[in-house]
Order: C-alpha cells, then sequence, then structure tokens
C-alpha cells in the first residue's frame, strides 16, 4: 500500500496535518475513534499496526511502512514501551524536522525519544486515559521543542478526546499516568465489585450497572466544582 501525504484539516486546528497511527491497540484505538467522533476526516490519518484486521472506513491500514510514504505532519507512537527500539528504524526516515513526534508510550523519556527520532522537530509526551474513546477523557501533555504552532496542534489532536493540561516538566508525567493513566481501571473495578454485591442482593446487573455509572458521574460533577474537596464530600 502506497499512501501520499494531504493537507487536510485536522480537528479543530487551523494547521493541516496527515496523522499516521504506529500501534492500534487499546490506546491507539481509543484515540483514533476519538478522532473520527470528533470530525477528524478519516482520509487523513493512516495506521500501521500489523496485528489489526481491519480500520474503519476511510483510514489507510498498513501492516508496515508503505513504500513511498511522505513524511507526515505528525507521527504518533501508540505502541509498548518495550517496542520502541524494534519499531523506530522503520519510521526514522520518515521523521523530518516539520515533523511533530507524539508519544503515548509509558515511562519513555524525551531523551530516549530523540535518541531514536534526533532530526525530530518537535517532541511531544502524551499520557491519555481509555475515556478518550468517547471524548470523555484526561490527556496530560508534556513538550520539547514546542512552539505556539506545534503547541495548537498537539492539542488538537486531544482536545476532541476530552481536557488536555499541560505539564511544566517531563517528569510530572508519571504522575499524571498515576493520577489520570491508570484510574479508570480502578474506577471500574469498583464498579464491578458494587454491582457483583448488588447482584447477590437481587438486584439486576443491568440495573446496578445504571446506579452504580450514574453516581459515578454525579459525584465526578460535583468534585470538578470550583472549591470542591473530596475529604469534605466524603464527610458529608
Amino acid at each position: 500500500m502506497t499512501a501520499d501525504s494531504q493537507d487536510i484539516p485536522l480537528g479543530v486546528t487551523p494547521h493541516p496535518a496527515t496523522i499516521i497511527l504506529v500501534g492500534c491497540g487499546n490506546m491507539g484505538g481509543a484515540m483514533l475513534s476519538g478522532w473520527l467522533k470528533s470530525g477528524v476526516p478519516a482520509s487523513s490519518i493512516i495506521v500501521i499496526d500489523p496485528a489489526l484486521a481491519t480500520a474503519p472506513a476511510g483510514v489507510r491500514l498498513a501492516a508496515s511502512v508503505p513504500v513511498g510514504l511522505a513524511p507526515p505532519s505528525v507521527l504518533v507512537l501508540a505502541v509498548k514501551p518495550q517496542k520502541l527500539a524494534e519499531v523506530a528504524p522503520s519510521f526514522a526516515a520518515l521523521v523530518t524536522a516539520d515533523t511533530m513526534l507524539v508519544s503515548v508510550l509509558a515511562a519513555v523519556e524525551f531523551r530516549t525519544l530523540r535518541y531514536h527520532f534526533p532530526v525530530a522537530g518537535s517532541l511531544v509526551r502524551a499520557v491519555p486515559n481509555l475515556p478518550a474513546a468517547i471524548g470523555r477523557g484526561v490527556t496530560a501533555l508534556a513538550g520539547e521543542n514546542v512552539d505556539g504552532a506545534s503547541r495548537t496542534l498537539a492539542e488538537s489532536l486531544f482536545v476532541p478526546l476530552g481536557v488536555v493540561e499541560w505539564m511544566e516538566d517531563e517528569a510530572l508525567c508519571a504522575i499524571a499516568t498515576t493520577v489520570s493513566g491508570a484510574t479508570p481501571a480502578f474506577f471500574f473495578r469498583i464498579a464491578d465489585a458494587m454491582a457483583l454485591a448488588a447482584e447477590a442482593q437481587g438486584l439486576s446487573r443491568e440495573q446496578a450497572l445504571r446506579l452504580i455509572a450514574e453516581t459515578m458521574a454525579g459525584s465526578a460533577a460535583m468534585l470538578a466544582e470550583p472549591g470542591a474537596d473530596p475529604a469534605d464530600m466524603a464527610r458529608r
């Protein structure tokens, strides 16, 4: 398969961009779903993943780097962190000084990314979470060599997926991974335990999950209010 870079508006950004998404597992898939739901043109996205059998309509899919592929505006790395050294050589030639490299690889620092992609223009580390797939996610961003235009472009990738928070120091990405990246799993485990307990006492699982989901959503909305104190709210 071959593909050429296209100047297609990306989401809310005024900057035309072609996105190459490397890896489309849980997080890559959530990001792709969020982009498409927000109106990002499918034709502006190329997914490269040897394990993916099909892609949404209009999204170009390849198992490896297509011959003749033009350098993209944005290269998004969404593979497992331990796969970086394996996949980087295949994509390094695609990255130019005009390419923004976005990494969602947990714990992979800028110095490691720069080692594998030395000529990349701006580097962005992103810590999204799973609710990004429905536009309700939270993404922490940190940048290296990021100017106003590249910052706007980076935000345009993640604003359609939910709330964006910039970290002043990349070291804070590790904290963000704990606070927002992994937290949905704990909520889901709590919800499952509560639903099982409700079922054991006669409530249907479907009704229990509706009650739990709305309770969690309402509690989260209260927590988002200015001045909210979770310790005080728990006491109440």
